[in-house]
């Protein structure tokens, strides 16, 4: 139990905490280092974007350096959810950006989830995958009436069987929660453990010749000459292009011209129960383990793990006014609530414990859309924006940053998002923290109008 204990002392997430102990690769060495591509963060996005530069140019140096261990960001403590969920929702993005480019996101989004399947597949990848299927779920006659224009969306712009409409009578074929009144079932979807994903795609980049060094942080970055100078504690890498992969963590680079405003951090939590006994497993009637979530705007997101445990996150976030600390991986209420409301909704549960819980932060732009952009010319490359629906979504990325970084004129490089006109975050953080509450505020009052006829919700009492 100490040994428990200490690791959500140190925020390591349940999957970081069941992985087991891990050697990281030494810092980079002190000196002067030159190379062709370096990348910082050693993500989904980064460690596949690095791997994909190597498979195709062998000639290319590629450098990979984190603050941390691998995968210690979204990339090592997320859900595992392979899905297909772009920003916020579709209906945000068709308003914000039209029709045309809400079916191309949506396009990109399924390319995303196969491109992770096809890979862990091809490579036969340890990391714990299956391809389920997922729930969104409504619990309230309001929530069904917008649940059902967004299955009408998504059907109209997406290849036919990609969503099914289940209604009540449906849902409880294949999941006993007596609160939901219909649901969008998506059968291209799937779920992984995170921590050994991102551990089996360092070894993959590791294998096609890419060099990744822990626990190495960026203290400045720096233009001369056409190239990109970034110093650590005791090196100073030259690099011909770079790539910031650090998505939530990427306003911590503020010697980076313009890089500190196009995102803040969101946190966001979660649990994990004990193992599910025979008699509780029966009581739920999950034996199709698909992923679930649900249809509020402060969506709680739940799933089965490959060990016979439930996780649940979401239901409330937390926001940093001062993003120098980043330190709101701790959220008492909010795990309280996610625990409440998981017994709420399998009542078969009403005696689960609660075995481990923790918290991370995601990329939130100030127009909940992904985004990747370059500042100054195109030899510096960002990515952030993910809005914590990112386990497909920043791998694919990879890929197109490395088309990006090669210079390749390829389908990909033409979707919209990069170098889109982005909204800049509002700066300081007096401005940006009041704008983020005002958000949160009127999302919640959303969320209180939809349930008024459930019983009171429990995070409804936190913050």
């Amino acid at each position: 139990m100490s040994d428990l204990n200490d690791a959500m002392m140190r925020n390591q997430s349940f999957w970081q905490y069941k992985y087991g102990d891990y050697s990281a690769n030494a810092p980079l060495a002190a000196g002067t280092h030159e190379t062709d591509v370096l990348v910082i963060g050693a993500g989904f996005t980064g460690l596949t974007c690095a791997r994909e530069i190597r498979k195709d140019d062998k000639t290319k140096r590629v450098m990979v350096i984190d603050a941390n261990d691998i995968g210690f960001g979204a990339s090592g403590r997320n859900g595992g959810f392979n899905m297909t969920l772009f920003g916020v929702e579709p209906e945000v993005t068709l308003l914000r950006w039209g029709r045309e480019r809400t079916q191309e996101a949506q396009a990109y989004m399924q390319k995303a989830v196969e491109y992770v399947k096809d890979l862990i597949e091809s490579e036969g990848l340890d990391s714990d995958y299956e391809h389920t299927g997922m729930l969104r779920v409504a619990y309230t006659d309001r929530q069904v009436r917008r649940l059902k224009k967004t299955y009408k969306l998504l059907t109209d712009i997406t290849r036919p069987g990609s969503f099914e409409y289940y209604d009540a009578d449906e849902v409880r074929k294949r999941l006993s929660c007596p609160h939901i009144k219909g649901a969008i079932f998506e059968p291209g979807t799937g779920i992984l453990d995170p921590s050994k994903h991102v551990r089996s795609l360092k070894k993959l980049a590791e294998r096609e010749g890419v060099e990744i060094y822990e626990n190495t942080k960026v203290i400045g970055i720096s233009r001369q000459d056409g190239s990109s100078i970034v110093k650590t504690d005791v090196a100073l890498i030259r690099a011909k292009k770079l790539v910031i992969a650090t998505n939530a963590w990427t306003h911590g680079l503020k010697s980076s011209p313009g890089i500190a405003s196009v995102q803040a951090p969101i946190w966001t939590y979660q649990i994990v129960t004990e193992p599910l006994t025979a008699e509780q497993w029966a009581g739920v009637n999950w034996s199709e383990r698909m992923s679930i979530e649900d249809n509020r705007q402060f969506v709680h997101y739940m799933r089965i793990t490959k060990c016979g445990r439930i996780t649940m996150g979401g239901g409330s976030i937390g926001i940093e006014y001062n993003d120098k600390k980043m330190d709101l991986w701790k959220n008492e209420d909010t795990w309280r609530a996610l625990e409440s409301h998981l017994k709420w909704m399998f009542p078969a549960l009403k005696d689960i414990k609660v075995h481990y819980k923790w918290g991370g932060c995601v990329s939130a732009n100030a127009d909940m859309t992904p985004e990747i952009g370059f500042i100054g010319d195109r030899n510096i490359i960002y990515s952030t924006g993910c809005i914590g629906h990112g386990v497909s979504l920043t791998q694919l990325n990879g890929r197109l940053i490395a088309d990006l970084v090669l210079e390749k004129d390829t389908p990909l490089t033409k979707f919209w998002i990069v170098n889109r006109s982005a909204i800049p975050v509002p700066p300081g953080a007096m401005l940006r923290f009041a704008g983020a509450k005002l958000i949160e505020g009127i999302l919640k009052a959303v969320d209180f109008y939809e349930e008024g006829n459930l019983k009171k919700q429990p995070e409804d009492a936190t913050n």
